[in-house]
């Protein structure tokens, strides 16, 4: 394992230099997951919820959310990303599933701008939930897969 690129000399924060780096098309999926009561996933699904379209907006709030990494995390580089694909699923009778993937052809990865997009939409999905599941909980936000870039291709389960 190589050593935290973050940090100077020092030990000091600095934002890493990439601005040698080739410009190459790079992706990154994460995924999380919202464990809930089995009622609160039956109401998102015959749309009875409250605030109106929990998935769709959640899916959006991702998206928003993976166009702002840079203003969110503070040494990440704003990035031209290309594409945001955030899909919310079912899993079971008392989870939603989400998967963001984020593209871009740049000098460094996409994978931040994933894992807020999957965190965000968890954190709206729960926003909009709230009212009949304080219960609720948010599980497993991680990077499945990365690809491009110096450092090769990553997937996990």
């Amino acid at each position: 394992m190589s050593g935290l690129t973050h940090l100077d000399a020092k030990g000091h924060a600095r934002m890493v230099d990439v601005g040698a780096k080739a410009e190459t098309d790079r992706a990154a999926t994460a995924r999380a997951r919202v464990v809930m009561q089995p009622a609160t996933l039956r109401l998102i699904r015959e749309g009875g919820a409250a605030k109106g379209d929990v998935l769709g907006v959640a899916r959006v709030a991702g998206i928003m959310a993976a166009k702002r990494t840079a203003d969110l995390i503070p040494l990440c580089h704003p990035l031209p990303i290309s594409a945001i694909t955030v899909d919310l699923e079912p899993e079971g009778e008392d989870a939603i599933g989400i998967t963001a993937t984020v593209r871009t052809t740049s000098r460094t990865g996409v994978e931040m701008e994933a894992l807020t997009a999957a965190a965000v939409t968890a954190l709206t999905v729960y926003d909009m939930c709230k009212a009949v599941d304080r219960g609720m909980r948010v599980e497993g936000l991680r990077v499945v897969a990365k690809s491009g870039g110096k450092s090769g291709d990553f997937t996990q389960d």
